[in-house]
């Protein structure tokens, strides 16, 4: 059983265990280790987001690399995306990415990539466990300190964010999306440091706002956890804004806002991309692949065009590995997570699915609104529940009866009820999706309340 990666790497509260000196050293040293054995002279790429904690923790990360004979690149400031397509295309041995994405800035954590890109395989985690506990008992205490004082993680090599950015340039330069007007809300995280650069490459007519980084502001009030905000703005801009498009801190998902100012989420990014893939003969097997939490009304609205929808367990790497699996093309998570497998990369980019959306825009001249009206969504309600520990569910009889009281009402096609605990944070998360908001609030409520008396914080 895994005990420090969850379902995208190592998360946790920066300076507390898992993400104290000792144990980001020991995690450093495991990991280069491994590399070391396979080749001589690996070399790891280093990239992290706008949090105060980001570039020591890179420092530790590094120095105990180092000492296993590895050498270290910085890339500064860059998105977990941008980190996966530098390690495949420069020869690295693993990508590293700092970054906590969504969290607060008082949050951390440490996502790893192999040299082809892709993170790793569950099995492969654990197996990186057993050698960082093992290291952790040879560590003296104050193993990591000195080690770490020579190592500087920023500003980083700026050729290699420029080059990231004339990839994702590269990918879509043969529309013009100069006549596109855009509001990008970078979350003051990873994003500010080379969404500006790509957009300027493909000459896209864009505003920046949440563009500052302080360390501490990192998606305060911003990005796409508030995509209403961006929305509130393009919809008062008396048709400034064709359209509004919000990042999470590290920049592998964005959410968008219609020129109205609605919020359009993966669910939708995922119907307008499958239509225009299938228009063009690049959804494979017509098949997407989304996850427990999408809504019924892209099911639906797939279907009407010949489209099967899969469901993955929620994750992108878990939608990646089904898409392996199938073959399919195009997958995601309503959250924003969106992977294009019609093009070579190897895990869900913001940038690239906000560059894919403008470019259906630009190419068929419709907006975005009319590219995704008629899909009808469910009323859904996603409710998360703060708790003290991650028990079986199967253990709390009280979560259970509700649970089972909801699916009595809710299955058979007239609604959907997913409980989960989170894979990153010390939540209970309870969706409930029915044909009317009173069923959808009653039954969310119902479980949501049984799972506070029993476990929650």
């Amino acid at each position: 059983m895994r005990q420090l990666f969850g379902t995208d790497g190592i998360r946790g509260v920066a300076g507390e265990y898992p993400l104290d000196r000792r144990t980001v050293y020991a995690i450093g040293r495991a990991l280069g280790e491994r590399l070391a054995e396979r080749d001589a002279n690996a070399r790891v790429v280093i990239g992290q987001d706008t949090r105060e904690s980001s570039a020591d923790i890179g420092s530790i990360l590094a120095a105990g690399l180092e000492a296993a004979r590895v050498q270290v690149v910085s890339a500064g400031v860059i998105t977990t995306p941008g980190v996966a397509h530098l390690t495949r295309t420069n020869g690295f041995a693993a990508g590293i990415v700092i970054s906590a994405s969504h969290n607060p800035w008082q949050d951390n954590g440490i996502k790893i990539f192999g040299a082809d890109g892709y993170k790793l395989s569950d099995q492969l985690e654990h197996e990186i466990e057993i050698d960082i506990f093992a290291h952790l008992e040879q560590l003296a205490a104050g193993a990591s300190d000195a080690a770490a004082l020579a190592l500087d993680m920023l500003p980083g090599e700026q050729d290699l964010r420029e080059q990231y950015a004339d990839w994702l340039s590269s990918l879509v330069c043969a529309t013009d999306l100069s006549h596109v007007r855009v509001l990008v809300d970078c979350a003051n995280g990873a994003a500010s440091s080379v969404t500006p650069l790509a957009f300027r490459h493909c000459n896209i007519v864009a505003d920046f706002v949440h563009v500052e980084p302080d360390g501490r502001n990192i998606n305060a009030g911003c990005g796409a956890l508030y995509p209403e905000n961006v929305a509130r703005v393009v919809a008062a801009s008396g048709g400034r804004y064709d359209l509004g498009i919000t990042f999470d801190g590290d920049a592998d998902r964005a959410l968008f806002s219609d020129a109205k100012g609605r919020v359009v989420n993966g669910d939708a990014v995922l119907l307008l991309a499958a239509r225009d893939m299938q228009t063009h003969v690049r959804l494979y097997n017509d098949t997407v692949v989304a996850t427990t939490m999408s809504n019924m009304g892209l099911e639906a609205a797939l279907k009407r065009s010949g489209i099967r929808m899969l469901r993955a367990p929620v994750g992108d790497k878990y939608v990646l590995e089904e898409m392996l699996k199938t073959g399919a093309t195009l997958g995601g998570e309503q959250s924003g997570h969106i992977l294009f497998r019609d093009m070579d990369v190897t895990t869900g980019d913001g940038l690239l699915t906000a560059l894919r959306v403008l470019e259906v825009i630009a190419r068929t001249g419709t907006s975005l609104a009319e590219l995704v009206a008629d899909m009808k969504v469910f009323p859904q309600q996603i409710k998360n529940v703060k708790v003290r520990e991650k028990l079986p569910l199967e253990q709390l009889p009280a979560v259970m009866d509700a649970i089972r009281a909801a699916e009595g009402e809710l299955l058979n096609g007239n609604g959907r009820v997913v409980v989960r605990y989170s894979g990153t944070e010390k939540l209970a998360r309870v969706m409930i999706e029915a044909e009317t908001e009173e069923l959808m609030r009653r039954h969310t409520d119902a479980i949501a309340n049984a799972i506070q008396q029993a476990i929650g914080v």
